[in-house]
């Protein structure tokens, strides 16, 4: 239940690293965050850095060096999708415009 909220700040972390202007939506952000927060978890606890400078909250506890590790892993895979649709964009395969509706003129009497 809580890979929701915190695949979303990871996601949005990551963007938050990266400079610039990124053309993803909030969808993959958020699917990107889970799969960064994920990985970082089972990175972090091979490396035996999950229980290195932890701080609690309330009752959520987390270690800064594992949120380093997950925010690392969303900003390359918000960088490699941001990349992938920029050249998608560049290769003259846009998005489909919107239909803009003009308006008449009325014509006078």
């Amino acid at each position: 239940m809580t890979a929701i909220p915190i695949g979303l700040l990871i996601g949005v972390l990551g963007r938050l690293v990266l400079p610039g202007r990124q053309s993803i939506g909030l969808f993959i952000t958020f699917l990107i965050g889970v799969g960064a927060a994920l990985l970082g978890t089972l990175v972090a606890e091979l490396v035996n850095l999950d229980d290195d400078a932890l701080v609690k909250v309330w009752k959520i506890q987390w270690s800064w060096w594992e949120l380093g590790i997950q925010v690392l892993f969303s900003a390359i895979g918000i960088g490699l999708a941001n990349t992938l649709t920029y050249t998608r964009l560049a290769s003259g395969n846009p998005k489909p415009r919107k239909r803009t509706t003009r308006r008449r003129k009325k014509a006078e009497d």
